[in-house]
């Protein structure tokens, strides 16, 4: 199996990989399309490498596409998982839509910019000030009812296998769950609830490589977001990651015999 990178942090120890840069793609044509797999290209690339140099990419096309917009992102959840998408409004950004969701939203809630990521682009609202102030740096207004939590579950998903799960704990100044932000990581049990949800909505939007945000209210799951390239921080230091990742690339390369021999158990839930 013959792989081309395009991201060398994120396929370090990869054997029989050469790695690209992404700008340069253009000159490697012949060993893009010869390759088995070409993994994680940058998003401009994905047109080009998929329709027009008929590439296999890791992460999926539906990873990239989810993944670009929480517009889009939560349109995806509503059609799978409406009953686990917290109730979120998306309008346009014009008076009379500000004026609306500002009467509909009970205080506190959350707005979002479409595109960001780490924690980055998103607001608790808790008066009309921060209201405007959103308002002012965003073309589509994203709002979504805020859930009581002080924490979520991270879980990290590759093709139909949890990698890892596990708690983050909000920063000191709050609301903020992103390690990036300040969020702590806390081993310990997680939900199946929240595993099994993650696994269904990878497994129903084709997505294969991703970390999947995921609240517990009471027990009950509500998917958050996901990002399609996701922190190293709970993941350990062993190549858990990187098996899984190959592994899946293997699997997904040869036909499938129904006499043959059965996958080892995997250490977490597999979506069936």
């Amino acid at each position: 199996m013959h792989l081309v990178s395009f991201n060398v942090f994120r396929t370090l120890g990869f054997p029989d990989t050469t790695v690209l840069k992404p700008e340069h793609f253009l000159r490697h044509k012949p060993l893009l399309q010869e390759a088995d797999w070409v993994l994680f290209p940058e998003y401009w690339q994905i047109n080009a490498l998929v329709h027009g140099l008929k590439c296999r990419v890791f992460p999926s096309i539906a990873s990239y596409r989810i993944g670009h917009d929480k517009v889009e992102m939560t349109r995806a959840f509503q059609t799978v998982a409406p009953e686990h998408t917290p109730w979120t409004l998306i309008e346009a950004n014009g008076p009379q839509e500000r004026d609306m969701l500002w009467d509909t939203m009970a205080l506190p809630f959350v707005a979002k910019l479409p595109k960001a990521s780490m924690g980055e682009g998103v607001w608790l609202i808790e008066s009309r000030a921060d209201w405007l102030k959103y308002c002012d740096r965003t073309d589509v207004l994203y709002v979504q009812e805020y859930l009581p939590i002080d924490r979520d579950v991270r879980v990290v998903v590759v093709g139909d296998q949890v990698v890892t799960a596990y708690w983050r704990t909000q920063s000191e100044q709050g609301f903020y769950n992103n390690v990036a932000r300040g969020g702590q990581i806390v081993a310990g049990d997680v939900p199946t609830a929240a595993t099994d949800l993650a696994l269904r909505l990878a497994r129903e939007l084709e997505v294969d490589h991703a970390g999947f945000d995921i609240a517990l209210v009471e027990g009950y799951p509500y998917v958050l977001e996901f990002n399609r390239l996701f922190g190293n921080q709970g993941l350990g230091q062993g190549s858990d990651l990187k098996d899984a990742i190959l592994d899946y690339l293997q699997r997904q390369s040869r036909p499938q015999d129904p006499d043959g021999p059965t996958e080892p158990t995997p250490l977490w839930p597999v979506a069936v």
